[in-house]
């Protein structure tokens, strides 16, 4: 279902309460969609958003490609940034995000928000955040594009997808401190339709949901793929939504769609 249309490139959606939240990435704007179908502008700059996720206390965290930067937009209003730098120099342009169960922030950081000669970073890395102290760990380093990130349902597996030529998704074991171990290909997203492993997130039965070629690829958690759902533009970014979690929003493109499902995911910031 059709839900918004005419934007320039959506990504990163959220819900919040009893709405949605995305980001259109050119036109340097987070929008609120409600259930009613009004739409309106959230915040403008947004510092070119990408990924946006909660905090256990229900603040927005946004991955901006302008600043370079990590935020968190307090109960006021007022934006306040955890990570802009690591070992003395900026980041490339943090992509996505995901909270394990510590409330440590772990994120994507590949170059798409830079040209190349502004890159600092000698790598495109997967990093690990400590939100109130401000500890910045690079966990991985070998990534060609991170992107899509997301835990199951237990945090014992971490998944993220390297939007680059690679186009598969990466697991992880996740040690109960934290660290990632054991990586290996979850699932590579490939066939004639246009389209990369972007953005992705996990249900209620571990099963995991990525925007891929034509549209939502979902795999269970061996990594068999159960099924594709197409859409009618390219995806980028997915997110559960509605008052019981099993709305899928997806942002493709230019516009913002819905596909109601059946199984349902967890909303951020709230205990699984």
């Amino acid at each position: 279902m059709v839900e918004a249309k005419d934007f320039q490139f959506t990504e990163g959606p959220v819900w919040v309460g009893d709405a949605l939240l995305f980001s259109d990435i050119p036109a340097d704007t987070i929008y609120r969609w409600d259930p009613s179908g009004r739409i309106s502008v959230f915040r403008k700059p947004s510092h070119n958003s990408n990924g946006l996720t909660l905090d256990a206390q229900g603040r927005l965290i946004c991955c901006e490609h302008g600043s370079r930067s990590v935020t968190r937009t307090k109960k006021d209003g007022s934006v306040a940034t955890l990570a802009s730098r690591y070992a003395g120099k900026p980041l490339n342009s943090p992509n996505d995000a995901d909270f394990f169960r510590d409330g440590t922030l772990y994120f994507t950081d590949p170059p798409y928000g830079i040209r190349p000669e502004q890159q600092e970073q000698k790598v495109q890395g997967v990093y690990r955040l400590w939100p109130d102290s401000g500890r910045l760990e690079l966990l991985l380093s070998d990534f060609d594009r991170p992107n899509g990130i997301a835990f199951s349902p237990d945090y014992r597996t971490l998944y993220v997808a390297d939007s680059s030529s690679r186009s598969h998704i990466r697991s992880f074991r996740v040690t109960e401190s934290g660290k990632l171990l054991d990586g290996k290909i979850f699932a590579t997203l490939r066939d004639r339709r246009e389209g990369i492993p972007d953005g992705l997130k996990v249900d209620r039965q571990g099963n995991v949901w990525s925007t891929g070629p034509g549209g939502i690829w979902v795999f269970d958690p061996e990594g068999t793929h159960l099924g594709t759902i197409l859409t009618p533009e390219v995806p980028a970014n997915c997110a559960w939504g509605g008052k019981d979690g099993k709305d899928l929003y997806v942002t493709a493109r230019t516009g913002l769609y819905r596909i109601r499902t059946l199984v349902g995911g967890f909303l951020p910031g709230q205990p699984r």
